[in-house]
């Protein structure tokens, strides 16, 4: 059996730095079938779709153009020939930006026990849980900075922070009016304030999900024997600073500081701990398949706080 669905396609890369548009997608129809047919309620936008707009690849594949985008997504399966999935089911999966995904082949599909859960499975809540526990080690007593802090990381990452024991919590974004009540002690514009005239007496972790020369001024604030978990590079992303950051390796050194890459997939073992939470992510919803690229391009300009979800 074929579903009619309509589907998000890209028209253009457009390199990073430049402006995005939503010229630069199209809206299309195609017919869609196969053993494991899911009709998608909700997917997310999130700014890593900016590298795969400009065609890098990273750690994920970049979008083709004329070819239909993907992105986290929960639905509800209408066709199955699999014995473990049920017509009926609600799924979480890779395969967004369309109206129905056929999902047999994607490697990962989790369940969602119902569509009221659907919108937990689409923030970064994991992520940012697992950035501060596992990447940036936060300990009891510690000052956390975290970059970004109006974002879908960065919006939730305060009171998992002082879940972990901080005791100082200090923010930085473009809109710092836009993550006032995200639960801080202060958030500062990025753009205005020299962060060493903030937190003087250093920090002992950081969130960063900005990187370029944020990151840079960041690392010269982290306290001997300091973690960085490095999250994301919207420096990049969006303002076209380059990919590569220069560092002092004789500092790092000298004071012991940890810069960690990581991802919420490295550590499976903490999906559980952070579901137990119960924390309850902030996030804006968009209706319209048709808005989805819209919703992306506001993201990018920080025209929302939390994570974006778009109904389908």
């Amino acid at each position: 059996m074929a579903f009619d669905s309509r589907e998000v396609r890209l028209a253009s890369h457009v390199p990073t730095g430049l402006p995005l548009t939503s010229a630069s997608f199209r809206l299309t129809r195609s017919p869609v079938g196969g053993p494991v047919v899911v009709r998608n309620r909700w997917m997310a936008v999130t700014a890593a779709m900016r590298t795969l707009i400009s065609g890098s690849a990273g750690p994920m594949p970049a979008y083709q153009v004329g070819e239909v985008l993907y992105g986290p997504a929960v639905g509800e399966v209408v066709a199955s020939s699999r014995p473990d999935l049920a017509v009926g089911d609600w799924v979480r999966h890779g395969l967004g930006w369309r109206e129905y995904a056929a999902v047999g082949a994607w490697r990962r599909i989790e369940p969602v026990s119902s569509a009221d859960e659907a919108m937990g499975h689409l923030g970064q809540g994991l992520t940012t849980y697992v950035g501060l526990r596992a990447a940036a080690e936060v300990r009891p007593g510690d000052t956390v900075l975290v970059t970004g802090a109006a974002g879908a990381v960065g919006s939730v990452a305060a009171p998992i922070a002082r879940l972990l024991g901080a005791a100082r919590v200090v923010g930085t974004s473009g809109s710092p009016g836009r993550a006032a009540h995200l639960g801080y002690d202060a958030v500062y514009d990025r753009r205005a304030v020299a962060l060493a005239e903030v937190v003087p007496e250093g920090v002992d972790a950081v969130l960063d999900t900005v990187g370029g020369r944020r990151l840079r001024e960041v690392v010269g604030l982290v306290r001997p024997g300091g973690r960085v978990a490095l999250c994301g590079a919207l420096a990049h992303q969006v303002g076209g600073e380059p990919a590569g950051v220069e560092l002092d390796l004789m500092e790092l050194i000298g004071r012991r500081v940890t810069l960690r890459g990581f991802t919420a997939a490295d550590h499976p073992q903490l999906r559980e701990e952070w579901r137990e939470l119960g924390l309850r992510e902030p996030y804006t919803v968009v209706d319209g398949l048709d808005g989805a690229s819209r919703a992306l391009v506001d993201l990018l300009a920080g025209g929302f706080v939390g994570a974006v979800i778009v109904g389908v």
